[in-house]
């Protein structure tokens, strides 16, 4: 006899629900509604008995309304909860977790202990949690005390060009605009070259405040390399200007306020006078900034520029350079972005053997290796040499040969290292993994060489009695 009465049913158990009434009225077959739902026939039978016995009321989970085989005892927890609540109250579930743990001997799943804590009125989940208030602070007193920087990704030139960056360096005593510079992208270079222009334009200030991008802070905790500090970071510690992390954006609102307006002004102005690259644009700040800072520009509280000089000892081409360490070795070569470098052996460089030296990369892209202040005399063996085209058709009894060597290069790798930064050389910004289709040097095998022979063998090249043989030792061995 069916029951009667409101019944609570899932999605899931509603449209069960409706496959089973297709069956009993004949508009679906019982294995189309296995299938449907997911079980075996048999089961389809068992629900279609208990459809016909307790109605739609019968395909409700028996478990419903029930506690769990799986829940912890009662005692357990009030147990956990008290431990928690005398000695543990204003810890985290995951720190409150782990003590349970490792002095009570009580093992729980953290998001148990959450729970637990939550109920007990210990823990207060994100969501429920009322929404921070920033309270404005007072500026600080004198211009160049406070540098706020950041980068702002936006389409500057409009349909006009691409998107770029601009690099905004703002007086948190007189909201005025510093520096500013469009360059493709927040790298390091970039807030090098940035900063340089400002450094050379107005000294030295206090302090650069800045957010957490990884150009300002080493943000992973398990960094395999350096010594905690990134290079834009290091070069502020040569130069005496010290590097603050805001931990919010709303921290820094005085730069992200420019970015608002700057996003409103000057776009419409870059419109106007019909600038659409990022020479152009760099070209007419000096005017848009002098303006700006006329409408824009608080006075400071107290008249000081506590700007610095640059001193004599403080070479900025030397300063605001990516430094990367690299062991000498016995032949007295080191290894830089795929190239080895072959130093010039003298008196001096062979003391190096077996140390570490410092290789300066500039951002130019020049790279020179530095010991005890000096440059050292070089000269480059490139791995990724590739071969001409123009020496594959001078050269008539190797042109085969060389071909050969061409189709196996074709399938190799021939970027750069993707862990150094892109300098103002390169083409393109540098991205890590692997293009499709490539290979590194060290995975070439001879499966590609068997591909490239049967290249040149379509190209109806003469192969020699040689290579002849190496092709069909490559096929064998590919059988094989």
């Amino acid at each position: 006899m069916a029951r009667t009465g409101v019944i609570t049913v899932s999605m899931q158990e509603l449209d069960r629900l409706k496959t089973i009434q297709a069956v009993v009225e004949g508009r679906l077959k019982s294995v189309a509604a296995a299938q449907r739902l997911n079980v075996t026939d048999r089961q389809i039978r068992r629900l279609l008995e208990r459809y016909r016995q307790h109605g739609p009321a019968g395909l409700v989970s028996r478990r419903y309304g029930r506690p769990s085989n799986n829940r912890l005892p009662a005692s357990r927890e009030a147990l956990a909860l008290t431990i928690i609540r005398e000695l543990y109250s204003d810890f985290g579930p995951t720190l409150a977790c782990e003590k349970l743990h490792e002095i009570h001997g009580l093992s729980f799943a953290k998001e148990t202990v959450r729970k637990l804590m939550i109920a007990g009125g210990l823990w207060t989940p994100r969501a429920q949690r009322p929404p921070k208030v920033y309270q404005p602070r007072n500026r600080r007193a004198c211009l160049g005390e406070l540098i706020q920087i950041d980068g702002s990704d936006h389409r500057w030139f409009e349909d006009r060009a691409p998107a770029c960056t601009a690099l905004v360096y703002v007086d948190d005593a007189t909201s005025r605009i510093m520096e500013m510079r469009f360059v493709p992208s927040e790298s390091t270079f970039s807030y090098f070259e940035a900063t340089r222009a400002y450094l050379e334009r107005h000294g030295k200030p206090v302090a650069f405040y800045s957010d957490k991008a990884a150009v300002f802070r080493v943000n992973s905790k398990a960094a395999a390399g350096g010594d905690g500090h990134t290079q834009f970071a290091r070069a502020l510690f040569e130069l005496n200007i010290e590097g603050i992390c805001a931990n919010s954006s709303q921290a820094k609102g005085r730069v992200e306020r420019t970015h608002l307006t700057l996003q409103d002004r000057l776009v419409k102005e870059l419109r106007l006078l019909g600038i659409s690259t990022m020479d152009a644009a760099n070209a007419f700040m000096p005017t848009f900034v002098a303006d700006y800072n006329a409408r824009f520009g608080k006075p400071p509280r107290n008249e000081h520029n506590v700007h610095r000089q640059l001193r004599a000892d403080e070479n900025l081409d030397l300063i605001f350079t990516w430094r990367e360490p690299r062991c000498v070795s016995k032949s007295l070569t080191l290894q830089y972005d795929k190239k080895l470098y072959l130093l010039t052996e003298t008196a001096e460089t062979r003391k190096l053997a077996s140390q570490y030296i410092d290789v300066y990369q500039y951002p130019d892209g020049r790279i020179e290796p530095r010991a005890n202040g000096a440059a050292l005399p070089y000269t480059i063996y490139d791995r990724l040499s590739e071969v001409d085209q123009g020496a594959i058709v001078d050269n008539k009894r190797l042109g085969h040969v060389l071909q050969l060597a061409q189709y196996v290069q074709e399938k190799r790798d021939n970027r750069r290292s993707q862990s150094l930064p892109s300098t103002v050389a390169d083409e393109a910004p540098r991205k890590r993994g692997r293009p499709p289709g490539k290979k590194s040097q060290r995975s070439l095998g001879q499966d590609d060489m068997l591909e490239a022979l049967l290249r040149l063998q379509k190209r109806s090249w003469p192969l020699d009695e040689a290579a002849q043989q190496d092709l069909s030792v490559l096929r064998s061995s590919s059988r094989g």
